[in-house]
């Protein structure tokens, strides 16, 4: 049997996700951040290391961002380690071998959390959803 309830307090919406040039900031500042320390802690010999590091960068950003922020903020965290982690420091480089895999690594991170972010918001919306009873 089907009982019909009203849906009491209003629907609170999914989050609104942050603005792109907002992301692309934060993407920027952090990286160059992470980057920065870890260099002082002496861990930029491990470039692998350092890739995860700003990877996980991009996955917690893309939570927080729209997928069309994805791709500057994959190139964003891309640029501060090659420039900042690699030799020749300061100079901006490719090498055939090693950066599209970084590209690609921090695109997909971005766009992996960008979808847990959705998925994890969508769900606590559907579940903020509760029918209303009335007083008898």
């Amino acid at each position: 049997m089907v009982e019909w309830r009203r849906i009491g307090r209003g629907v609170r919406q999914v989050p609104e996700p942050w603005a792109t040039p907002l992301i692309w900031t934060v993407a920027y500042l952090g990286a160059f951040a992470l980057v920065g320390l870890l260099g002082l802690l002496g861990f930029l010999d491990r470039t692998g290391f350092a890739l995860m590091v700003l990877s996980l960068l991009a996955g917690l950003l893309g939570m927080r961002g729209r997928f069309t922020a994805a791709p500057g903020t994959a190139l964003l965290c891309w640029t501060c380690l090659n420039v900042l982690g690699t030799e020749p420091t300061g100079e901006l480089s490719w090498a055939g071998h090693r950066d599209p895999g970084w590209m690609a690594c921090l695109f997909a991170a971005a766009i992996i959390g960008t979808i847990t972010g959705r998925v994890l918001h969508a769900r606590a919306a559907y579940r903020r959803v509760t029918p209303f009873d009335e007083p008898a």
